[in-house]
């Protein structure tokens, strides 16, 4: 029987603790080094040898200040604090590699869309069309109050912004320059046809743009689409908008659930429910036997943060911890943080004492602990029981947690079919779902590919 190809990315943060925090202290642990550019490079390096789809790079504006109400844990554990761009990143690692995709997260609140769209197309161009994007609204106040509002903007707000953002963007990166726009004709010193190039006028509630899109067309033009949000809000917005999702559930049935639940919302949007490649975040510490597996992973857990990891949720939902004895109930009223972490949380009543149990890599991710026979056999699990397409593999000790999975677990998955032999060529959208560089045409951004075939009316 055939089993459904298994995707990959490997998930990563421009910062020393990303997901399993503490571990920054393990003797053979390097992301202390993150400032530099050999660090980045060679960890591209590695995913590419074991042809994983894309490297994943989250990213937050603002700092974890909820737990005990201040930042004296999130600056002792460096609990994504500091953080540098990730952007910065994108160019270097596409250098020394030739396939690997490149996600990255920008929040959409704090950025002007007409300058995002050029940033995105020159890394588009760069990468020769292996870049995509992360849409991310926000839900720090930390964030808010450093770019100067008093208050993070309310939830479902941020989304209504966030669909009119992404108008503005596909009219400037779909509609602005004809694919036939760039002639490169020397001799008639003509470089770009003006009759083919196109003024965006958009005047919304939001956003208000006047403007020629800077770039010429890209592979891809709009880069891949990535998104999180597991709210109602953020699920219909992921309907419209997304072709990759994030999930993090903390079993197999609520990832089943989750995942029916976005299909569905991709038919009721007049989409197709293959439309878009889930991705379910995991941990995975493999050895060369199930032994050398969990004395790795114990030996990890020996310097792993909890307490950090707790700190980390605490930003998540809004709740402070600190507040709340070990085994005594928790307030998880909805507040504007992660309205989907703080859902989570109250169905099953985490308490303090079991939300510690459950950090004990310092993250909020399940861990898969074993040979290569016995990840293989949950990751596949884990696509057959939820129809997930693939995985975000959180870092653990870096480099070596990358190098443990490529050089054991995938050949594993290639001996089972259930993994890639080789790249096939094209761009990062091309190889996700061998329809070509482009967004389809049922693909909402379509309907501004013809914007100059309309009067230009900014409608």
């Amino acid at each position: 029987m055939a089993h459904k190809p298994i995707l990959l990315n490997a998930f990563n943060m421009n910062c020393v603790g990303h997901i399993n925090h503490g571990l920054w202290t393990h003797p053979r642990d390097r992301s202390v080094d993150y400032r530099t550019i050999e660090y980045w490079t060679e960890q591209a390096r590695i995913l590419e040898r074991g042809l994983f789809d894309g490297f994943f790079l989250a990213d937050i504006v603002g700092v974890y200040d909820i737990y005990a109400r201040n930042v004296d844990l999130t600056l002792r554990e460096s609990i994504q604090l500091p953080v540098n761009d990730p952007l910065m990143l994108i160019s270097a690692m596409a250098a020394v590699t030739r396939h690997l995709g490149f996600g990255v997260t920008v929040n959409l609140t704090y950025e002007a869309p007409y300058l995002l769209a050029r940033r995105f197309s020159t890394l588009d161009h760069l990468t020769r069309g292996r870049i995509g994007w992360n849409i991310v609204t926000g839900y720090l106040d930390s964030a808010a109050r450093a770019m100067g509002l008093d208050e993070q903007i309310a939830h479902d707000e941020r989304y209504d912004r966030a669909d009119e953002y992404l108008d503005v963007l596909y009219k400037l990166w779909e509609g602005s320059w004809e694919d036939d726009a760039v002639l490169r004709d020397r001799g008639a010193r003509v470089f770009a046809d003006p009759a083919k190039v196109h003024r965006v006028r958009h005047h919304g509630r939001y956003y208000k743009v006047d403007g020629y899109h800077l770039s010429e067309p890209s592979p891809q033009r709009t880069p891949v689409l990535f998104q999180a949000g597991s709210s109602g809000r953020g699920q219909r917005f992921a309907a419209q908008h997304a072709e990759c999702v994030f999930i993090s559930p903390p079993n197999r049935e609520t990832g089943r659930k989750t995942v029916a639940a976005l299909r569905q919302a991709l038919v009721d949007a007049g989409r197709r429910p293959d439309d878009v490649k889930v991705f379910v975040g995991a941990a995975v510490v493999t050895g060369r036997t199930d032994a050398e597996a969990r004395e790795k992973y114990a030996d990890y857990r020996a310097h792993a943060s909890r307490e950090a990891g707790l700190a980390h949720f605490a930003a998540s939902t809004g709740v402070d911890f600190t507040q709340y004895d070990l085994d005594a109930p928790i307030d998880y009223t909805p507040g504007n943080a992660i309205e989907s972490a703080t859902r989570t949380a109250a169905q099953h009543g985490w308490t303090r004492r079991k939300l510690l149990e459950m950090f004990e890599l310092g993250g909020r991710y399940p861990a898969i602990v074993g040979d290569a026979s016995h990840v293989a056999d949950e990751l596949q699990a884990w696509v057959e029981e939820t129809g997930v397409d693939g995985f975000n593999l959180s870092r653990t000790v870096v480099p070596e947690s990358y190098e443990d999975f490529v050089d054991l677990v995938v050949p594993e998955l290639q001996h089972r079919g259930v993994y890639k032999t080789e790249y096939a060529e094209g761009s990062l959208r091309h190889r996700l779902f061998g329809n070509g560089d482009r967004l389809p045409e049922r693909h909402t951004a379509a309907t501004y590919r013809r914007m100059h075939e309309r009067v230009e009316s900014g409608t």
